[in-house]
């Protein structure tokens, strides 16, 4: 017979289980920038840093991607993740826009 307590402790347990599995889920679904997109185009946001236009942005430098921005949240090796700037949405982790801070 299983106590009162653990029965409560093995059902939040699954609860928690199935309610990390649907967040990580949610975060994987989120679609990736276009960079059409109005916000994305006012931060001259591109999938790929080695495509920026320097002379545009002459703040870009060489080696400054999304995956080390300091507003990037995806975890290390993923090919994109959300953003603070895009909220909602993931950027390519070899991406890079105007807003770019370099990680701490």
């Amino acid at each position: 017979m299983v106590s009162h307590a653990r029965r409560t402790f093995m059902i939040r347990t699954v609860g928690l289980c199935a309610a990390l599995a649907a967040l990580q889920d949610a975060r994987a679904a989120a679609p990736l920038v276009d960079e059409n997109d109005p916000t994305a185009k006012g931060f001259g946001y591109r999938a790929m840093a080695d495509t920026v236009d320097a002379t545009h942005f002459t703040q870009y430098q060489a080696g400054q991607k999304c995956e080390n921005c300091r507003f990037y949240t995806g975890a290390a090796n993923d090919t994109s993740g959300p953003c603070m700037m895009f909220p909602g949405k993931a950027v390519s982790a070899e991406g890079w826009c105007s807003v770019y801070a370099k990680r701490s």
